[in-house]
């Protein structure tokens, strides 16, 4: 997976330029999130970050300048890969309620393929609450879309807006973590169906008039 503006940050030197660095921007992203999912963002160290990732010191320091920078930019790494992952789940053959139950079932996948997830994203709130307001708000705007989109197909009951985007996504993080982290005991399709059920029932066209 080539790594995009989000994944690097600010600085525009060290974004990587040749199909190598993106291999190595690579390595150390799945590095960092491995060593800050283990160990934290305080006990996790740069050298630890590049012995995973079984690169040299000083590739670090091509793409990084701190420990801070490579969080930084993992969170926002985490929260585009899980934007495409999402993304490539849904389409536009899918009805309204078939495209959240299809982006549910495949954050789930995600959360249980990346467990770290959880950890790290948390530990943003305190190491960088710039790019964990970011992730969250997001996500928030693209639930939102989905909204609009399924008001306008007539499937969604009429008024869905922002805090209705916040509120569906709370369930699905909550879902995330009770079904991804601490356990995968059930299908992720099946707990997506769940879900669903709940929205058929909460903002389906038809249940305006009950609300």
């Amino acid at each position: 997976m080539s790594v995009g503006k989000s994944a690097v940050g600010q600085n525009a030197a060290k974004r990587p330029r040749t199909a190598r660095g993106q291999q190595t921007m690579r390595k150390l992203l799945d590095a960092a999130e491995a060593e800050f999912g283990e160990r934290g963002f305080h006990d996790a160290s740069i050298s630890g970050i590049t012995r995973r990732a079984g690169t040299a010191l000083g590739s670090f320091y091509t793409y990084f300048d701190t420990k801070d920078d490579v969080f930084r930019a993992l969170v926002r790494d985490m929260s585009e890969r899980v934007r495409k992952t999402v993304g490539s789940s849904v389409g536009p053959g899918l009805s309204a309620f078939e495209t959240e139950e299809a982006a549910l079932a495949s954050f789930l996948n995600f959360a249980r393929d990346h467990k770290e997830i959880y950890r790290i994203i948390d530990e943003a709130e305190f190491v960088d609450p710039a790019s964990y307001r970011e992730h969250y708000e997001t996500t928030a705007t693209r639930i939102t879309a989905r909204l609009q989109a399924g008001m306008d197909k007539g499937e969604f009951r009429t008024g869905m807006e922002e805090a209705h985007a916040w509120a569906l996504m709370g369930m699905n993080v909550f879902l995330g973590l009770r079904y991804g982290v601490w356990s995968d005991d059930r299908p992720a399709k099946e707990l997506a169906a769940i879900a669903r059920s709940i929205l058929e029932q909460g903002i389906a066209a038809d249940s305006h008039s009950q609300a």
